[in-house]
């Protein structure tokens, strides 16, 4: 009897057939969470309350970098931050305020760090001795507010 006969005449049991669908199942769960990207409720939400975390520290970051370059003195700002080691130019940043927002008393997590990097990637001999984003803000800065 040939292979092809045998598995045309075979009649498996109804715990055979159990067990054949028990394993499809468990393969197919560990082939899904291990390479079809399957997470769990728990960690999907880990994951969407890190990816927040994240894009709010990379717009704070960026509103940071345009406020230091926007102050009048940005350029020696700016060497006198360059000359800090890298370790500390985030502690600097969030000591003077520049990560801190209005309605908030802690700096926001993580955007110091990204706005030092940004800063310290910028050519110092590129700005000007008075920067132009100073004049852009002086106005609004006078601007009198309405009580």
């Amino acid at each position: 009897m040939s292979i092809s006969e045998k598995l045309s005449n075979f009649q498996p049991s109804k715990a055979v057939l159990l067990w054949s669908c028990a394993a499809c199942v468990v393969a197919t769960m560990v082939v899904g969470f291990t390479w079809g990207g399957w997470v769990t409720g728990g960690s999907a939400q880990e994951r969407a309350e890190a990816a927040s975390e994240q894009a709010v520290a990379q717009l704070a970051a960026e509103i940071c970098v345009n406020r230091y370059l926007a102050a009048p003195d940005a350029r020696a700002n700016l060497v006198a931050l360059t000359e800090e080691s890298s370790f500390r130019r985030s502690g600097v940043l969030e000591d003077g305020g520049w990560v801190t927002f209005a309605g908030r008393e802690d700096p926001i997590d993580g955007a110091a760090k990204l706005c030092a990097r940004q800063l310290a990637e910028i050519d110092v001999t590129t700005l000007p001795d008075a920067s132009p984003m100073a004049e852009v803000a002086a106005p609004l800065a006078e601007t009198p507010t309405v009580q």
